[in-house]
Parts: C-alpha cells; sequence; structure tokens
C-alpha cells in the first residue's frame, strides 16, 4: 500500500471524493495518510478527521516567506513517509524544494482544460470567471503531475463540460466538481497507486492493469 498525503486549504470537496474512493475499495493500493492543511479552520479537516486520517496544520501566515513555508510543508510530508502528495484545493505555490522532494509524486486537479485558464493565478472560481467571460463552450477539470511551472506538468487525465447558457461561476464550478473533478481525481490516484501511471517526457502513458496485482 502507498502512503498518500493529501494538502488541502478549504472545504475539502476533493478530498472527500478521495476518501470516499478509498473506503469503498475504488482507490486501489493506496491508503490515505495524511492530510495537512495551510489554515487550521479549513473545513476539510473535519473531513479528516471523521474518517480517522491524522491531520496537520502548517498555518502559512506564521512563515516569512515561501521557501520557509515549502519547508515546513515537506517535513511534515516526509516525516508522514508520503509516497504520494495529492493537491486537492491548495491554494499556495511551493517553492522548487517541493518538487525536488517528490519527483513526479505530486498529482494536482485544475478546473479548466489546460493549457486552458491555467498557471499563476488562476484557482477556485476565478477558472470559471474567466471561462465565462471568454465565452467557450466547453471546460472541464484536468489532473496533472506537478513541476515547477504553476498547471505545468504532463497531464495524467482530462474530462470535458459543456457550458450552459444560464451558468453563473459558481453553477459551473459546481457541474465541474461532480462531473469531473471528483471522478478525475480518485481515478488518477489509483493509477499512481498501481504503478500504471508512466512519464515520458511531456506525456504520461497509462499502462495496462496487472491482474495479478
Amino acid at each position: 500500500m502507498l502512503r498518500i498525503a493529501v494538502l488541502v486549504s478549504g472545504g475539502g470537496t476533493n478530498l472527500q471524493a478521495l476518501i470516499d474512493a478509498w473506503k469503498s475499495g475504488e482507490l486501489k493500493n493506496g491508503t490515505i495518510a495524511a492530510v495537512v492543511s495551510s489554515h487550521p479552520g479549513a473545513f476539510a479537516l473535519e473531513r479528516a478527521k471523521s474518517a480517522g486520517i491524522p491531520c496537520f496544520t502548517v498555518d502559512r501566515s506564521r512563515f516569512p516567506g515561501r521557501e520557509e513555508f515549502t519547508d515546513a510543508v515537506v517535513g511534515v510530508l516526509q516525516n508522514a513517509g508520503a509516497d504520494l502528495v495529492v493537491l486537492a484545493g491548495f491554494l499556495y505555490i511551493l517553492g522548487p524544494r517541493f518538487t525536488e522532494a517528490f519527483p513526479n509524486r505530486v498529482i494536482n486537479v485544475h478546473p479548466a482544460l489546460i493549457p486552458s485558464f491555467c498557471g499563476e493565478g488562476f484557482y477556485g472560481l476565478r477558472v470559471h470567471e474567466r471561462a465565462l467571460e471568454y465565452g467557450v463552450k466547453v471546460t472541464g477539470a484536468t489532473v496533472h503531475f506537478v513541476s515547477d511551472v504553476p498547471d505545468g506538468g504532463p497531464i495524467i487525465l482530462q474530462k470535458a463540460v459543456e457550458i450552459r447558457e444560464d451558468d453563473t461561476p459558481e453553477s459551473l464550478q459546481r457541474r465541474v466538481m461532480e462531473e469531473a473533478e471528483w471522478h478525475l481525481l480518485p481515478r488518477a490516484v489509483s493509477l499512481f497507486c498501481q504503478g500504471r501511471l508512466r512519464v515520458e517526457g511531456r506525456k504520461v502513458r497509462i499502462l495496462e492493469e496487472d491482474k495479478d496485482r
């Protein structure tokens, strides 16, 4: 069983999707070993406690800069024995030491079809606001490996979601979560834990399931 650590900052809806997949057995060969929050009041911590998952807080406001915060987060993850780190609504971009400590072992879910509406500053409702302002007809979600470039790592999975004429940023955010994020993230994590993801340059190859596993 690979040990999964999840980084959160807010309500933890994607964390809940992972917990539900873990409890149902859909998340194969992995266990959620730790949840780490950047905010002590994040409701995601309550979700983790209810599921019996060890919780840790690394309060961003207590650190003078990004590098100090990064070092503290990496320390907690290493002490937790994390084999895979999942960013599930984590609002901060960490320094290079983060990806150096976990090369091709950090997965993020982004609420758009990368390379659209992504990069530094694109998170939460901002993504959906821009999609509606631009007038695109289709949006969606992307799960990708994390690199030093914000939202620039190799793409693992994507799923499209149609935009409706009466959509607001809030309604679109909810539907992208329900139709895409909550399905893609547990699947990608399960694929990683089964050893079925291979990074080949900019691309990720999904290997066939090992029936003997």
